[in-house]
């Protein structure tokens, strides 16, 4: 077992939503769980998930690879996830994306070599008003990012990098 007996427990907790044969409906959840505790799925943690779900390990790394919420490579410590769908595009979604490339010296789908940050482009968040909008670690949603509001959370992030 790869994971903790909480992150199991978890799991269960979503498989009990499913009927009996339809346990690859718990797949995201599960992967969500593994993410949250491992911090990225590898293909360890895809096989473990298959082998407690009880389904072939290519139906977790379907849905793994699939969904740009699961990381299928170690990321910085601050996933930046940007909208540049077409209503965040004709909003400055693309220059926001532009701007976080040239201060952070990184492209999409790279890591600062002092593996704080990743940046990745991001599907439609849903607050297409609010936009540019980005999504740190998957989890905390940031509107309005111009150029000054982007750099003043890259630089409490680097505040933050060590805390947990």
């Amino acid at each position: 077992m790869l994971l903790s007996e909480k992150a199991y427990q978890k799991i269960d907790r979503e498989l009990i939503k499913f009927p009996e044969e339809q346990k690859q409906s718990a797949i995201m959840a599960a992967l969500a769980i593994a993410q949250d505790e491992k911090g990225w799925v590898s293909i360890d943690v895809i096989e473990d998930v298959a082998r407690y779900l009880q389904v072939p390990p290519i139906a977790v790394q379907e849905v793994a690879t699939f969904y740009n919420m699961f990381d299928t490579q170690l990321p910085g410590r601050f996933k930046i996830s940007v909208c540049t769908n077409l209503p965040c595009a004709l909003r400055d979604g693309v220059s926001a994306a532009e701007h976080l490339k040239k201060t952070l010296g990184i492209g999409f789908h790279e890591t600062t070599q002092d593996g704080l940050f990743s940046l990745v482009e991001g599907e439609c968040m849903g607050a297409c008003g609010d936009s540019p909008v980005m999504l740190v670690n998957n989890k905390h949603m940031c509107v309005r990012m111009m150029p000054e509001k982007i750099d003043a959370m890259i630089n409490e992030l680097k505040q933050n990098g060590g805390a947990q």
